[in-house]
């Protein structure tokens, strides 16, 4: 038996509390699920439309039951990409983030052995994000938020976000990096290519802004976690050094080369692959690599556990990914 908890840090929840305060609260989002199934609905929100959207997300029960199959002690909650709300009018995606936070942090209060969280943020007002990023993580107690790949199209390393960094770098959080709101999706309709490409591709976007920004250089105790295996950014590292040295674009903002930021990124597992898992950690280091899920979703993988521990890796780097690298990076004691 392992002397460790395992540790999911990519997993979301849209509980049935919360979608009852975000109707009563914001019912101009016109937030409903419609049943589609036994084991699933339809949710919209904002205009935006997520089939299937599985009952996992809110049903406490069969996400307790999933965990304990599937291996995992302990979910980092995050909210649901659908529910970031970055489109929305500032105050209103406050008002939504405050909402989800504390329903986060709740959980997390009234099953503190299961969960730990995230926080969402009105990435739209920086100021007023920062200020949720402080109140979620001082009285809230949750560990650092989740962070769409843009910010209704705005790259990662928009200088108006400095606020959201700023105060990201003084509390120590942890980010958690998912793709939403896809570059090229109209080259992407078929197929469901707005995922299988579009959501690593954004990914991608996502850690190149923040790299060549700047962004990572300056604020080193902020702890970035890209979701996907960091989509394509771990397999093309060597182009990004290779161009921060041979071109004058990409030295703008970055001083000490991209090498260094990459080196300070970390990644979860979900890549489908024993292969592609284990060149990923021969890439960057069985330490930079940690157990993700993205539960609830039909994307989502949840032979995590069982899958590190059947790699031909030492045992323990298998308790890294596992669950020792998280519990350091986000300070959780025993």
């Amino acid at each position: 038996m392992s002397n460790y908890k395992t540790i999911d840090i990519h997993a979301h929840i849209l509980p049935e509390e919360t979608i009852g305060l975000l109707q009563k609260t914001a019912p101009s989002l016109a937030l409903r699920i419609q049943p589609l199934d036994e084991s699933s609905g339809i949710l919209e929100i904002a205009g935006i439309t997520q089939k299937p959207f599985p009952r996992e997300a809110w049903d406490l029960e069969q996400r307790f039951r999933d965990m304990d199959q599937s291996g995992v002690d302990i979910q980092l909650l995050s909210n649901t990409p659908q529910t970031v709300l970055y489109e929305q009018e500032a105050s209103l995606g406050a008002e939504c983030a405050e909402i989800q936070n504390d329903q986060i942090a709740s959980l997390v209060g009234k099953y503190p052995d299961r969960f730990r969280g995230l926080a969402t943020l009105p990435m739209q007002a920086p100021e007023m994000a920062a200020r949720e990023l402080r109140r979620a993580m001082g009285s809230g107690g949750l560990l650092g938020f989740h962070l769409a790949s843009n910010i209704a199209g705005r790259n990662l390393d928009d200088p108006g976000l400095e606020p959201v960094w700023e105060a990201a770098q003084e509390l120590g959080a942890f980010v958690l990096v998912h793709p939403f709101g896809i570059a090229a999706a109209d080259r992407l309709k078929s197929y469901y290519l707005k995922n299988l490409i579009g959501n690593p591709l954004d990914t991608t976007i996502a850690a190149a802004s923040l790299i060549f920004g700047g962004v990572i250089e300056r604020h080193p105790a902020i702890t970035f976690c890209f979701a996907h295996g960091g989509g394509f950014t771990p397999y093309q590292a060597g182009r990004f050094i290779h161009g921060w040295n041979v071109r004058p674009e990409p030295k703008q903002f970055l001083k000490r080369g991209p090498a260094e930021s990459l080196g300070r990124i970390y990644y979860d597992t979900i890549l489908h692959s024993d292969a592609m898992l284990q060149l990923l950690i021969g890439a960057v280091g069985a330490s930079r690599v940690m157990l993700g899920s993205d539960y609830p979703f039909d994307m989502g993988y949840y032979e995590g556990v069982r899958q590190v521990r059947s790699l031909s890796i030492p045992e323990s780097d298998q308790a890294l990914i596992l669950g020792k690298t998280a519990k350091a990076l986000l300070r959780m004691a025993s």
